[in-house]
């Protein structure tokens, strides 16, 4: 899609355990939605404007870790 920007994972930067296939399934589904202009909500988005404009806070269950 026109806009799209690549997901890139970093090494080292993702302070949680990994995350299962699943979860990055739908972390890179509330990304393509935010590109895009959406506006999401709680329990997927929380805006962090302390941190920068535009920057949001995602929150994905994952059903493999504890």
């Amino acid at each position: 899609m026109d806009g799209d920007k690549p997901l890139r994972w970093l090494h080292g930067e993702v302070k949680s355990p990994p995350f299962s296939p699943a979860a990055r399934l739908e972390i890179g589904w509330l990304l393509r939605r935010l590109q895009q202009g959406e506006h999401l909500s709680l329990p997927h988005s929380r805006p962090l404007p302390s941190l920068g404009a535009r920057c949001h806070e995602l929150r994905v269950r994952d059903r493999d870790s504890n």
